[in-house]
């Protein structure tokens, strides 16, 4: 039983995600993307990076990479999913959920920790939160403002499959806090199935205790329940 944390040409937080799921005791290996899934995978995550040199747009280049139907595959079986950052755009450019990543508002790269409210806390990635809990979770993109159509996010918000959402402090959700102009401020969202999950901030860069915060180690534990 082992998560498969998938490496693409450019991904550079890969070992990162190893580290953080091997910390709490869930087997992990790195799977380069031309091999193949591992027969024994329990859980599949796409890190985050720039594959392909975020070329033509970010994940749209990795998403055609022969290993994603195997992940599609998985994911229709029920096999935990979950993609990060540039595996979040990854995994929107693949279907595994609906929206798409796009330029920041800013047109800037931004790296700076964020406060993210839990919207939905009945999930696989969010069952050690509460339902409105503040977290801190650093984000690291220059492509990370989730757009999607107006009634297509009506849908999911009806269904309760917005994740987090980008707030302050006390958890209030205003423009100031957004800081890629997400609509609906949305940093994650789920699947058809709550197994598969995409969010644009690093839960793996607030796992371990000796570099300082372990919010994202919620998020992380879905792999080992």
């Amino acid at each position: 039983m082992t998560v498969a944390v998938v490496q693409f040409g450019g991904s550079n937080c890969d070992r990162d995600t190893v580290r953080a799921l091997a910390h709490l005791g869930i087997d992990a290996e790195l799977v380069w993307h031309e091999d193949g899934l591992p027969e024994d995978t329990t859980g599949v995550v796409l890190p985050g990076g720039f594959s392909y040199g975020d070329y033509l747009r970010a994940g749209a280049m990795a998403a055609r990479s022969p290993i994603m139907d195997e992940v599609r595959e998985a994911a229709a079986d029920g096999t935990p999913v979950l993609g990060i950052c540039n595996g979040a755009q990854i995994g929107c450019e693949s279907s595994l959920t609906p929206g798409a990543f796009t330029t920041n508002e800013s047109a800037r790269f931004q790296c700076e920790r964020v406060h993210l409210r839990v919207e939905n806390a009945d999930t696989p990635w969010t069952d050690h939160f509460e339902a409105g809990e503040v977290v801190e979770f650093p984000i690291a993109h220059g492509e990370g403002r989730y757009e999607i159509g107006d009634d297509r996010l009506d849908e999911l918000e009806a269904d309760d499959r917005v994740l987090f959402r980008y707030c302050d402090e006390g958890g209030e959700v205003t423009p100031e806090a957004n800081p890629n102009g997400s609509k609906h401020s949305v940093a994650g969202v789920l699947g058809d199935r709550d197994s598969v999950a995409v969010l644009m901030p690093h839960p793996e860069r607030v796992s371990l205790p000796d570099i300082g915060r372990t919010d994202g180690q919620g998020v992380l534990r879905a792999f080992g329940e």
